[in-house]
């Protein structure tokens, strides 16, 4: 996948394009196969998986129509040594609507399962979410700055493996913390570090797999949890976004991330996306399994 020519490239922009490079396979109609993002734990992250199928499912429509909603089942952890393979069945072409079924699979064993909706433009009624009023990116650290120094696997991979840029409204949940007060933001800002070419599906796949970074920070925050929590353990259980706009991640996202519920050791999560001018352009939700000795 081709990086736009434009001055200086930040090392995360070709790490994020390359393990977006959904390849075919030769002679196995829609099925796919790509490689994974390197983590300190082994594991594959979700996020990436959530894109790439996004992707691989968008090889298989026709142009004019727009990936609007895709809803997944993280089913087992996958090997950030093996590659993915991407399994699309399509299950229908309508007037106005194609589905596609999408499976991830390592080793022959799905590891996410997914059906995507893409839909050709259409007029309708309009109204969208209010973006908080939350200081602007400009105005807060990054990531990169509030971790400096700090030598630690998860740490450096928070700090320079991302491969976008991470700004937070209020304080991550990376080190102590007190429970975040009933009624406060939570909410990061968010954008691909370089120009990204002008494709829509590779916008909403990257908006996609944005979506699986800080959702966890809204249980830990309310419970003045953080990651160094000993003995915690967290996996994502299912993830659903619905796209309502266009969007380019290249430029500033807000992420609004709460959490309405959590029992049974399970954790409702949402989001919302908004441009920095405030328009909704899309919305998130996963429930996630939480243990905490």
């Amino acid at each position: 996948m081709a990086i736009p020519p434009d001055g200086p490239v930040d090392p995360r922009l070709p790490r994020l394009l390359a393990v977006l490079d959904v390849q075919p396979v030769p002679d196995r109609p829609d099925t796919f196969t790509a490689p994974s993002l390197p983590q300190p734990h082994g594991r594959v992250f979700g996020g990436q998986v959530v894109a790439q199928v996004a992707l691989a499912a968008g090889r298989t429509v026709g142009p004019g129509r727009a990936l609007h909603s895709m809803h997944g089942y993280f089913l087992r952890p996958g090997d950030v040594e093996q590659p993915l393979e991407l399994a699309v069945e399509r299950l229908r072409d309508g007037r106005s609507f194609s589905a596609r079924r999408v499976q991830a699979l390592q080793s022959g064993v799905p590891i996410f399962s997914m059906i995507a909706s893409f839909q050709e433009p259409a007029d309708g009624l309009e109204h969208a979410a209010v973006m908080p009023d939350v200081p602007g990116p400009q105005d807060l650290p990054s990531d990169a700055d509030l971790l400096e120094g700090v030598d630690h696997p998860f740490v450096r991979a928070w700090r320079t493996g991302r491969p976008l840029e991470v700004r937070h409204v209020v304080p991550p949940p990376y080190f102590a913390t007190a429970p975040t007060p009933t009624g406060q933001v939570r909410a990061v800002w968010m954008r691909v570090p370089g120009r990204l070419p002008d494709d829509d599906v590779l916008h909403r796949a990257v908006l996609g797999f944005a979506s699986d970074y800080v959702l966890f920070e809204a249980v830990l925050g309310r419970h003045g949890l953080t990651w160094a929590t000993p003995g915690m353990s967290v996996a994502s259980l299912d993830h659903a976004v619905w796209w309502h706009r266009p969007v380019r991640v290249d430029e500033w996202l807000l992420y609004v991330v709460e959490t309405p519920a959590a029992t049974g050791a399970r954790s409702l999560m949402t989001g919302r996306f908004f441009t920095a001018d405030g328009t909704h352009v899309a919305s998130v939700a996963q429930e996630g399994m939480i243990r905490v000795p």
